[in-house]
């Protein structure tokens, strides 16, 4: 049944209250839990740590506001504390690293699936297949480091082989930005996609950027610096499908959708009935939040907020596995490229393309993604089951990136 966003009131702010024991609980389990537990848990710390960034950068812009912004963003770093909180200790850097990168996948494509606007859609796309490449490069350093199978983390639910290598996605910046969709005649679902997606990006390279220095492999530490960048380039991509023109006080409001929805979408698909309480408490705290600055939205622009907000949610986010709907992108998109705010095929670019000039610069020196993935391809098995070393060996007869 459709959440209907305009009359649902949530739990008002007064209400939404903690205690220490309250916001560290007990974390899930990176075996035994459905991988899409913690695909959630790090989806949505990065959607929670995009609200504060957010209101922070608001706040810095604009008086009036600054008091309401600080009441909203404390009790959304509770929330962000509490979901953070929830990965497991024994759940390595690099275990989450292979984690951020199937939230990267799945949620992209199950948003690449739905996208209403086709450019919006064939950039969701286009950035997939990057990430996707990601899973088999971290996969091979998992090998490296680790020597343990990444589908322990994956669960079979994402394929891990090449995708357009990582060695090519590095672009002049101005290659990087696309057109955003317009506020008068956007379809809610593709400003809460543009929103959600920005925020799981902008997650992913504040966590690479944090994480990579404290590897002490080479490869891995020149890995996360060139992956980090990517990261960046695809926020850089994603939050230049926001309007420019909505007003401080339209995005802060369409923000607040944002959290309801991807919260509501958590609950939908949440199959540990302890988390997907938790996920429950989130989005009736996260209502009261909505309807908070709804209030705010109508006294001071004089707008009705049914102009902007949907009456209803749409169908959820599909936490699961997208892996035909991946193939087939990677088969037909492979070689896509970007020529400002176009797409085309790589081979139709001129040898000296300002893009071709930047990678080029980059990888002078050699590629750690070609180096990290030298030879690897992914079995089953861990440590104890191979009986012959993993690096070394070919990818069924296609060339390895």
């Amino acid at each position: 049944m459709a959440l209907d966003i305009l009359q649902e009131k949530g739990v008002p702010l007064d209400k939404q209250v903690y205690t220490w024991k309250d916001l560290v609980q007990r974390p899930f389990s990176k075996l035994d839990d459905d991988a899409f537990t913690r695909v959630c848990v790090i989806y949505m710390n990065g959607i929670m740590a995009d609200a504060l960034r957010t209101k922070h950068a608001f706040a810095r812009m604009n008086r009036e506001l600054r008091e309401p912004l600080a009441v909203i963003r404390r009790l959304e770093q509770y929330e962000q504390t509490l979901i953070n909180w929830l990965t497991p200790a024994d759940q390595s850097p690099l275990e989450t690293t292979l984690g951020f990168e199937q939230v990267a996948i799945e949620v992209t494509a199950s948003v690449a699936l739905r996208e209403p606007d086709p450019y919006l859609a064939q950039t969701y796309r286009f950035g997939l297949l990057e990430d996707f490449d990601h899973l088999y490069r971290y996969s091979a350093l998992y090998d490296r480091i680790e020597g343990k199978d990444p589908n322990n983390i994956t669960q079979s639910y994402t394929d891990i082989i090449p995708g357009r290598p990582t060695s090519v996605e590095h672009r002049h910046p101005l290659d990087d930005l696309r057109r955003p969709y317009d506020k008068a005649t956007a379809h809610p679902l593709t400003k809460l996609h543009a929103m959600s997606i920005t925020a799981a990006e902008n997650q992913t390279h504040d966590y690479y950027m944090t994480v990579g220095p404290f590897f002490s492999d080479p490869v891995a530490r020149q890995l996360y610096a060139e992956i980090a960048s990517i990261e960046e380039q695809h926020t850089s991509m994603y939050e230049s499908l926001l309007d420019p023109g909505e007003s401080m006080l339209e995005k802060w409001l369409m923000h607040e959708a944002c959290e309801v929805y991807n919260f509501y979408s958590c609950v939908a698909f949440e199959k540990n009935p302890r988390i997907k309480a938790l996920w429950q408490r989130m989005l009736d705290y996260e209502l009261g939040q909505l309807h908070y600055v709804k209030e705010i939205f109508q006294r001071v622009e004089k707008r009705d907020a049914a102009e902007v907000l949907p009456s209803s949610l749409p169908e959820p986010i599909g936490f699961k596995e997208h892996r035909d709907f991946v193939r087939k992108t990677l088969n037909q998109e492979e070689d896509m490229a970007s020529n400002g705010q176009d797409y085309v095929r790589m081979a139709e670019l001129p040898r000296d393309h300002r893009s071709f000039v930047w990678r080029d610069q980059l990888n002078s020196d050699g590629s750690p993604s070609e180096t990290v993935a030298a030879g690897y391809k992914w079995i089953p098995g861990t440590e104890l089951a191979a009986r012959t070393p993993r690096m070394g060996s070919t990818f069924e007869g296609k060339k390895v990136h």
